[in-house]
């Protein structure tokens, strides 16, 4: 999916992952065991980030993005800084 936003500076544009809802055991979660904070794709980035490139799966703080809906896809913008981790 190529991102109709190009973001600037430090900006990381990226799209949220499904949430688990049940354990690699088979388990469901119930809501209040979701894990935070959350993980996204990435998939644009500014000119000023080093850290991640396109397609990197994130762990982000959540309460520190900007959300936005283009064509019912939810888009996140989120500051490099607010970036906790890289997933392999």
């Amino acid at each position: 999916m190529s991102s109709p936003i190009t973001p600037l500076a430090d900006r990381v544009v990226a799209t949220r992952e499904a949430e688990k809802t049940k354990t690699a055991s088979g388990l469901y979660l119930p809501e209040t065991a979701k894990e935070k904070p959350v993980s996204a794709v990435v998939e644009a980035i500014g000119p000023e980030v080093k850290s991640v490139k396109k397609g990197d799966r994130i762990i982000y703080k959540e309460y520190s993005v900007t959300e936005l809906t283009i064509d019912k896809v939810e888009y996140l913008i989120v500051k490099e800084e607010d970036i906790l981790a890289k997933l392999s």
